[in-house]
């Protein structure tokens, strides 16, 4: 039980960071030689005292398996599809073909890179809950490291990115009548550059205060977030606020069980 609570103090990356040294059977001392710092720095960063450097997450996402390297290259701020247009880019400069491996081909208008052979998607349904605009929501900062409840079929057309895409249940009233409580809303990670994402409703998450579903508007120079509910408070989208985009909203589904 203490272990549980001590867990949850701290920051998920943190805890990422730990989980994927304890699943590769490395102390801190190893992991600090492979990441060319020092053990006080590990135990920091492990301790949720010290933030990795964008550096180092991209460090970390090199020597992780597929669902830990996302997570660690999102931390350092790389986004799916930029990091895609610029394999894409890469290898056409360099007249090569793209590899199965590097799964940027697009297929169906699958960017993931998975052949959609069929006209249904496997998307999972995760283990965690979005806070409507201003409400609390789970504490990740990420997709990819929240657990699966199961995987619900859903027609290929609605999912232009299946391998990006996620279901989460959404609490709160401030997105009404558009975002009810209780309502299943598809996130697509693959779409996370804001400047493509404005009048979109969109999942930011906050080391504090969760995952967030609001809308995503842009006046003169500042972006904001906004509840469909315009008598609650709307926030200012900044580095210094601490939101970072995760996603944009595709579609949702009303009145599930």
């Amino acid at each position: 039980m203490k272990q549980r609570a001590k867990r949850s103090a701290v920051p998920e990356w943190a805890v990422q960071i730990t989980d994927f040294r304890e699943r590769i059977r490395i102390n801190q001392a190893e992991l600090a030689r492979r990441m060319q710092c020092s053990a006080m720095t590990i135990s920091r960063w492990e301790r949720g005292l010290l933030q990795p450097s964008a550096e180092h997450f991209i460090q970390l996402g090199n020597l992780g398996n597929k669902n830990e390297a996302w997570f660690f290259w999102e931390m350092a701020g790389i986004q799916p599809s930029k990091m895609v247009d610029s394999l894409r880019s890469s290898l056409r400069s360099n007249g090569e073909r793209s590899k199965p491996g590097l799964a940027i081909n697009k297929a169906t208008s699958n960017e993931s890179g998975e052949n959609n052979t069929t006209n249904t998607a496997q998307i999972p349904l995760l283990k965690a809950f979005v806070g409507a605009h201003g409400s609390v929501g789970a504490r990740h900062i990420s997709l990819r490291a929240i657990p699966r409840t199961r995987t619900v079929s859903i027609p290929g057309e609605w999912c232009p990115n299946p391998g990006y895409t996620s279901l989460l249940r959404v609490k709160g009233h401030s997105m009404e009548p558009s975002i009810s409580d209780g309502d299943i809303v598809a996130v697509d990670a693959f779409q996370a550059d804001r400047t493509e994402l404005y009048g979109s409703v969109v999942i930011v998450a906050h080391e504090e205060k969760g995952m967030c579903v609001s809308r995503l508007f842009r006046y003169d120079s500042v972006d904001v977030l906004q509840a469909e509910k315009r008598d609650v408070e709307a926030t200012i989208l900044s580095k210094a606020s601490g939101w970072r985009i995760i996603g944009r909203v595709l579609w949702w589904i009303s009145g599930t069980p």
